[in-house]
């Protein structure tokens, strides 16, 4: 896949079909930052969730070359996700102020 092929698949993808699945972009990044900064005790925004997305898809690119196989969807997906984490920032009112800091140590570990 060239960049421009995968450029304009994200594209497609966030405007498309899973807008119109999840709905705004805000509002569902916004709750899944709840149910995470809930589980992890460390405030998340949505910009967060976007970028911890982008994380997970470049995990699951690398897993896939190391397997020796071919998936495009992973740079797709991540591609998509940071458009959206930069979209979200911007819609967000300036820098998001951390309420509570994580008590998992250094690295997020107990």
């Amino acid at each position: 896949m060239k960049r421009n092929e995968a450029l304009l698949a994200a594209k497609k993808l966030i405007n498309g079909d899973r807008q119109k699945t999840y709905g705004d972009a805000l509002d569902s990044h916004a709750r899944i930052a709840a149910f995470w900064s809930a589980y992890l005790s460390v405030q998340l925004d949505a910009a967060d969730v976007a970028a911890l997305m982008v994380l997970l898809k470049i995990s699951r690119a690398v897993g896939t070359k190391r397997a020796g196989q071919k998936h495009d969807d992973s740079y797709v997906d991540g591609i998509g996700y940071l458009a959206l984490a930069k979209e979200l920032e911007s819609r967000l009112s300036g820098p998001q102020k951390r309420k509570k800091k994580s008590d998992r140590g250094k690295h997020g570990k107990k």
